[in-house]
Parts: structure tokens; sequence; C-alpha cells
């Protein structure tokens, strides 16, 4: 079929503005919807040596109140505090509202006060229902290389550290990579 000659018409530019404005609305939903679609991803992380390797092992340990704690498997996050840990006051009862939010996911807070009786104490203080351990000898924190608190590693699913916060983290960073976490990719 031969293509007719004759010039296409003109639209005035009035005429033109409904069909522009539709398609930058159009471009611009999809744009604004597209990570909402997608599966969830990690915030920005500190920086630190263990990213993007396997979490050091948690066996063999007791919490404060005298129950075992084994941790295999992930999504797993890891929270390191202290009494003396200002920020702390702020990232605990943080760390405490998303787990509730996730409670398959597994936290562990790990405390790095000089007694357990110290450790118990903020476990009661803020109403964390999640397993406290008390790291007398520091060797947690030695193996997580925590120079500073608070800390808090989030693993996904393989085990893998995908995540670090600091004290300048906020609750939907934390909140944003246990979601992540938890829509990763299981273990093979």
């Amino acid at each position: 079929m031969p293509l007719d000659p004759r010039p296409l018409p003109r639209l005035s530019r009035s005429a033109r503005w409904p069909g522009l404005a539709r398609s930058v609305l159009a471009v611009a939903a999809v744009a604004l919807a597209g990570p909402a679609c997608g599966p969830p991803v990690f915030p920005v992380s500190s920086r630190h040596p263990l990213l993007g390797q396997p979490l050091p092992e948690i066996h063999h340990r007791q919490t404060v109140d005298g129950h075992p704690v084994e941790v295999s498997g992930g999504p797993v996050l890891v929270k390191f505090f202290a009494d003396y840990c200002q920020p702390c006051k702020v990232t605990l009862p943080a760390a405490q509202r998303v787990h509730d939010e996730y409670p398959d996911v597994t936290f562990v807070g790990i405390d790095e006060d000089e007694s357990r009786d110290t450790g118990l104490d903020l476990a009661h203080r803020y109403g964390l229902t999640f397993p406290v351990v008390h790291d007398g000898g520091n060797v947690l924190a030695g193996r997580f290389r925590v120079s500073a608190m608070p800390a808090t590693f989030v693993a996904d699913r393989a085990g893998v550290i995908r995540w670090v916060g600091e004290a300048g983290q906020t609750e939907e960073e934390l909140r944003q990579a246990v979601r992540a976490a938890q829509a990763s990719a299981p273990a093979r």
C-alpha cells in the first residue's frame, strides 16, 4: 500500500498540550511506581569490613535471662548496644518496633555492658522481646569488628551481611533493611 503524500494536519499548541501532559504524567507514574512494584532493596549501608561477608557465628550462648541462643540461617538482625550508649536509647526501641512487625526475622541483641544484670535491666527497660546476650568478654564484638555503638548487622536469607547500621541509622532504614532481608532468596 503506497504512503499518502499529503502532510499531516498541524495541531495548535493548545491542542497538543493535553496529549503531552498525559505522556509526562504517565512516565512520572511509572517512575514513581517502579520501586514499589519491584522487590525491596537494602538502604545505603555504613562501610564495614563484614559487609558482603557471612554472618559470624553466634552459638553456645545464653540470653541474659538464661535461655540458650543459637543463630542459624537467615534473615537475621544482630544489634550491639550498651547502657552508656546515648544513641542506643533511640535505636533499641526502634529495633523492638521493627521486631514486632517482622516476627519471622531472627533478632538478637548483644549487650556490651560490664555486667549481665545491666543487660537484663536494659531488656526490661525497653521491653525487648527478642533474645539479648551479654558479651562480657567482648568476644562477639571482636568477631563482628564492632568499634562503636550502636552497631546493627542485617543478614539475608543466605546468611550474608547486607546492611550495617550505626548511630545515625533511622528506624525506616532499619525497617527497609529487614524487609529486604526477608524478601531475599533463601540459601541453597
